[in-house]
């Protein structure tokens, strides 16, 4: 593989492995999907709805950092799928927000299961103790900077 043992002293040198690295592991991922799968965007924004509940459109685009018109064109692929759904917002009745119907949590429920199967399997057949725990040290680091960029 490559030389991880360089000094960390030059950012630039770290910022270059990390998305090498990074983009390795999200077009393998990528790659594993079925076709007709979820997009990582509407992955994305299914588990956002999951995890932090309704919210509108203008707001997802915000979160997402994606420009409103790519948002709306996730949200309608989603909700054409019966994955999401629209109604008005209980706050402001002229503003609308999207939720996760029953079938949009089955979907993220079974392909977090898939994908977590398959990093699971790796993890287990090619990882040490030792060095899962690195990675799992890491994960608060990796979750800071995503949430910086």
């Amino acid at each position: 593989m490559g030389d991880h043992s360089r000094p960390a002293d030059d950012p630039a040198d770290v910022a270059e492995a990390l998305r090498l690295a990074v983009g390795r592991i999200a077009r393998r991922m990528r790659q594993a999907h079925a076709v007709g799968d979820l997009t990582l965007s509407e992955r994305s924004v299914l588990a956002r709805l999951d995890l932090d509940g309704a919210e509108s459109p203008g707001v997802l685009a915000e979160l997402e950092r994606v420009r409103p018109q790519a948002m709306a064109t996730t949200l309608a692929s989603l909700e054409e799928r019966g994955l999401v759904s629209r109604r008005p917002d209980p706050a402001d009745r002229r503003r609308a927000v999207m939720t996760l119907t029953d079938a949009g949590r089955k979907v993220l429920a079974d392909r977090r299961s898939e994908s977590v199967q398959n990093l699971a399997a790796v993890l287990e057949g090619d990882f040490t103790p030792a060095e899962r725990e690195k990675l799992l040290e890491l994960l608060p680091l990796l979750d800071r900077l995503a949430e910086r960029l």
